[in-house]
């Protein structure tokens, strides 16, 4: 099972608009995946709520993408709070994640996916090598939330390779 991590709390972001677009592709590809939003869900304690998603969504999957915005350099606190509140025995350790960056800069959140890289190891992911950076995305997307054609080329290709990994 695939699920999309839409990483932030953010209704109408970017980010949401990348996940959904990110299933379309997937779909395109015969591949069911499930998006996995933080809008409105409170991640800031173990609650009856997370527990839900970790029995119907998160321990079910065996394939996480993540996308995830730029905030102050790295990546959300939502995402980070969802993570540590979240059984990671059986929510994370051994499976398998890929990893897009998204901002308006010039750096597609380089430096988030190498912090949530890091996060994720911890919990004995595996990390899928190709992580992309979708830079100046106000510009690379339109306001339908559909890429232009050589970010979708780039995001074909990723997922592609990791769809065998």
């Amino acid at each position: 099972m695939y699920t999309i991590i839409s990483g932030t709390n953010r209704s109408g972001s970017h980010t949401e608009k990348a996940a959904r677009e990110y299933q379309k592709i997937l779909k395109n590809k015969n591949i069911e995946a499930k998006i996995f939003s933080l809008i409105g869900l409170d991640v800031l304690s173990r609650n009856e709520v997370i527990k839900k998603a970790e029995a119907e969504i998160l321990i079910p999957t065996q394939k996480f993408i993540f996308i995830i915005p730029e905030y102050n350099g790295s990546y959300p606190g939502v995402l980070k709070a969802l993570i540590d509140n979240s059984d990671t025995k059986n929510v994370w350790n051994y499976k398998k994640a890929l990893l897009t960056g998204v901002a308006t800069g010039r750096a597609g959140n380089l430096r988030g996916m190498d912090h949530l890289s890091d996060t994720l190891h911890f919990m004995k992911m595996n990390v899928f090598y190709n992580k992309l950076p979708i830079s100046v995305i106000d510009k690379v997307m339109d306001n339908e939330g559909h890429f232009n054609e050589e970010t979708m080329k780039a995001i074909n290709h990723q997922l592609d390779e990791f769809i065998v990994y």
